[in-house]
């Protein structure tokens, strides 16, 4: 089974070659594309002066300028499909996703589920470092998000999660809107609504040790509001 991890990156030079080691010192073989979105403090000059170390394993997309993280997602995976990749695995960069954690979701694919989301929230509340305020708008959200959409996920918000080759060719990732993290939402809820399987595996979410959070304002409001539109929309195949 051929298995890569997509980490879309922006000013992450703290801790993008900690990463690098960590994936690729697993127990399971993973390979790892990053994708960058023209950092200015070169953390894309870091991925290329690593490559020489993993030439067959480490991959680097760099963009110009911050495009989302949703679309980052999207090019990685077109990028893994035209590559044949078996699990097609998304993370952050900041170590808040426990790379170790990357075996159990895959390990979980293998069982026969299409999506499998390590969750923050599926055995109580698993979060470290956060304050208060935070950990509250996090897990209202994905309530919010189980009670307009009716998706049985406790943490329809997570961005740690790995999608099978048969689930990325069989949603349209053409047809996806959101950018943001709104859009780890419409990918779960495109899948649960396409009969697709999918597990949560539990997880614990730290802080970030390095760099500054992305989340903003903007990011929040798309959405809260595109959760609205979801169940209106019409649902279909790649065709």
């Amino acid at each position: 089974m051929r298995k890569l991890v997509i980490i879309p990156t922006y000013n992450e030079r703290e801790n993008i070659s900690a990463m690098i080691d960590k994936v690729f010192s697993l127990p399971e073989a993973f390979d790892l594309l990053v994708i960058d979105d023209g950092s200015p403090d070169g953390t894309a000059a870091i991925v290329r002066s690593r490559q020489a170390e993993f030439p067959e394993r480490l991959h680097l997309l760099e963009r110009a300028g911050k495009l989302g993280l949703g679309t980052a997602y999207l090019t990685g995976f077109d990028w893994a499909l035209r590559r044949d990749y078996d699990c097609v695995c998304e993370m952050d960069c900041d170590f808040s996703h426990n790379p170790d954690d990357l075996v159990q979701l895959v390990r979980k694919a293998a069982e026969g589920y299409d999506v499998v989301v390590g969750s923050r929230y599926v055995k109580g509340v698993n979060v470290v470092n956060w304050p208060m305020s935070r950990l509250l708008m996090s897990w209202f959200a994905s309530y919010y998000v189980r009670i307009v959409t009716r998706m049985p996920l406790h943490d329809a918000t997570a961005g740690f999660v790995c999608y099978t080759r048969r689930a990325l060719e069989t949603i349209d990732l053409d047809a996806v809107r959101m950018n943001g993290y709104g859009f780890q939402i419409e990918m779960k809820y495109t899948a649960w609504r396409l009969g697709l399987r999918i597990a949560e595996v539990p997880i614990i979410f730290v802080e970030r040790r390095e760099g500054t959070s992305k989340m903003s304002g903007g990011i929040f409001s798309e959405a809260f509001f595109g959760v609205m539109k979801l169940p209106l929309r019409k649902i279909r195949k790649r065709s």
